[in-house]
């Protein structure tokens, strides 16, 4: 049977961390798995993509980055999980998410769990 892909970053402590939370309290059909363990090719993904964000690949296709593969991933799970993934979907919403993303992203590594070793490179910091 195949299954859509949740990829995150396994070398990042918080990023583990929150992949384990989906792991035991997300009832989603998606394998989640750290971008260094996937096959990248297969799933139509780079490095570069997943340094960048967690990626969603779906069985019917559809790729996401950010928050709309968090979205992609809640609407594949539970009931009241969909309802927070289709929330995240609603344009203003989204709109405030992906700043909000992109400065969590930043600043994993002083995220509870988070380690230096989750520091994104100074180079690639915006």
């Amino acid at each position: 049977m195949e299954r859509s892909t949740f990829v995150y970053d396994g070398d990042c402590a918080f990023c583990t961390r929150c992949a384990e939370f989906i792991e035991r309290h997300i009832p989603t059909g998606a394998r989640v798995l750290p971008w260094q363990f996937a096959d990248l090719a297969a799933l139509g993904l780079t490095e570069a993509e997943c340094e960048e964000a967690v990626q969603w690949v779906g069985v019917d296709g559809v790729r996401a980055a950010g928050p709309d593969a968090i979205a992609r991933l809640l609407g594949d799970s539970g009931p009241l999980w969909r309802v927070a993934g289709a929330g995240l979907r609603f344009p203003l919403v989204r709109a405030a998410a992906w700043p909000a993303y992109r400065w969590v992203a930043r600043n994993r590594h002083r995220m509870p769990g988070g380690t230096a070793a989750c520091a994104v490179p100074a180079a690639r910091r915006n």
